[in-house]
């Protein structure tokens, strides 16, 4: 093998760990969101539920970035085909729609607009 080879062969690990980090973030951000939400000493549900659902999409966000990094990284390190491209093009729409999906939800309005 030569040094090219050696260097996709590493990039291609750490691609692979990158991607192991986000689904790491993922079920560690729904164990605490859950863990924050039943063990929470308010009483009030409605309040508990809403800060359930903003813990668990702040991870959930937090993850699919970290994917999305990964799925670059293993795009970049093989041979740029237009398949290849086409198909990480397609992965970070996807990612990016469901990422700002989340923005909203959360935020209750679009990354873009001013506080008010």
């Amino acid at each position: 093998m030569n040094f090219i080879e050696n260097i996709k062969t590493y990039i291609n690990y750490i691609a692979s760990i990158v991607e192991l980090m986000g689904v790491v973030v993922i079920f560690l951000g729904i164990v605490y969101a859950f863990y924050l939400f039943f063990f929470s000493k308010d009483s009030n549900y409605l309040k508990n539920y809403s800060i359930l659902r903003q813990n668990l999409g702040k991870s959930i966000l937090l993850g699919l970035e970290i994917l999305i990094a990964a799925d670059i990284m293993s795009t970049v390190v093989t041979e740029p085909t237009i398949t290849s491209v086409t198909v990480l093009g397609m992965i970070v729409l996807v990612r990016t729609f469901m990422s700002l999906s989340l923005e909203v939800e959360l935020d209750g309005k679009f990354p873009w607009q001013k506080n008010k």
